[in-house]
């Protein structure tokens, strides 16, 4: 991503130009999205350099092209695939089946939803190629898709195992692909920093505090590696990723469903009832928060501090908890620090409102801003 922001609006020509502004919020986007297909099919992905290539006037990514196409057709697909659940789940099979509009909308989805497996099971296919064909003495890939294939057979690395017998036989294909598709749409990385860049704006104390812990941390080092050590010592970082995610939540809300019969604020529900906790509610509760409507990173550096239970769902809670969380916050440490340690960014109009659309998760849409390397 800093190669394509050096080409396209560091240099010398571009910056006599006044050209140092972009909507920062697609660029999140596409870094994700190869971030998290890297990770867990061990493939890669080059959404970025699609992106690239569609804004460059003249310079094109020093990649295959057919790659390239490749992979942003593939994410595409997932992403449309995310809108044909919301068809299927809320038009009904009478409109989707005889009402024209509602019937060329679910055929469309429905091929989509093909390519989407076809191209995913394909990955799977290649993957357990290459574990056949390695000798057990070798090393496999170091990716999710690898450790699920290779779970419950000779080549699990974790010896010790306890259930029963459906529980520990190994995955087939379509449960591969769900575990798969999970990992890669369950990402809300890219919204949390373009929602952290807007509010940094916004409260300059804030950055001044931020950008201080960061340069304290990298000695005004803007390009070696991030260590684990680094990471525990972004403490600020920290409460700013946990302020903005209280404060502007992404995730609406979440759904559960009884198991049995059950009282719940006074009242009988029965089995399998539905119930939506609305996250945005309880995160602005004054019951559990002091001045909830206010954006203060420094309640959460109170020593001692800990929200009260189930008041703050950023990654869900109980048995369904978010199993990325402690990837989803590393990333979003290392990318502030990668930023900021390096770059001047601010808004080009901080009057705007900042531009969002909401249905499953709350999405930034648009976020224009300037950027320039830091002194």
């Amino acid at each position: 991503m800093e190669s394509y922001w050096d080409k396209l609006y560091l240099k010398e020509g571009v910056i006599n130009e006044n050209r140092k502004k972009m909507d920062i919020s697609p660029w999140f986007n596409q870094f994700t999205n190869d971030m998290i297909i890297t990770l867990l099919t061990g493939e890669r992905s080059y959404t970025m350099a699609g992106y690239f290539n569609e804004v460059s006037d003249d310079e094109k990514a020093e990649r295959p092209s057919a790659l390239v196409d490749e992979t942003v057709t593939f994410v595409r697909a997932i992403r449309e695939h995310l809108l044909g659940i919301l068809v299927f789940q809320f038009v009904s099979p009478f409109l989707r089946h005889y009402f024209p509009y509602f019937k060329n909308k679910s055929d469309y989805y429905i091929q989509n939803m093909k390519f989407m497996n076809q191209r995913m099971d394909a990955i799977i296919k290649r993957r357990r190629e290459e574990i056949e064909n390695t000798p057990l003495d070798k090393p496999l890939q170091n990716d999710m898709l690898t450790s699920i294939i290779t779970a419950n057979t000779p080549r699990d690395i974790n010896y010790n195992k306890i259930g029963d017998k459906e529980v520990m036989r190994p995955m087939t294909d379509p449960e591969l692909r769900g575990i798969i598709f999970d990992g890669i749409v369950a990402g809300t990385d890219a919204n949390t920093i373009s929602f952290i860049i807007y509010y940094l704006a916004h409260y300059p104390d804030v950055k001044k505090k931020m950008l201080n812990e960061i340069d304290r941390t990298f000695q005004d080092d803007k390009t070696r590696p991030i260590t684990e050590n680094d990471i525990h010592n972004l403490k600020y970082c920290e409460a700013i990723v946990k302020e903005v995610s209280r404060i502007f939540t992404i995730v609406n809300t979440l759904q559960r469903c009884l198991d049995n019969n059950n009282e719940i604020g006074g009242y009988q529900w029965p089995a399998e009832t539905m119930f939506r906790i609305n996250i945005d509610a309880i995160h602005h509760n004054e019951e559990y928060w002091e001045e909830p409507n206010k954006f203060n990173p420094d309640r959460w550096m109170v020593e001692g501090f800990e929200p009260k239970k189930n008041s703050f769902i950023m990654f869900g809670g109980g048995l369904r908890v978010c199993p990325g969380r402690k990837l989803a916050m590393i990333e979003l440490f290392c990318l502030m620090a990668l930023l900021f340690r390096k770059y001047e960014i601010d808004l080009i109009d901080k009057e705007a409102p900042l531009k969002t659309e909401s249905g499953v998760l709350t999405v930034c849409t648009e976020l224009f801003v300037e950027i320039k390397l830091r002194n």
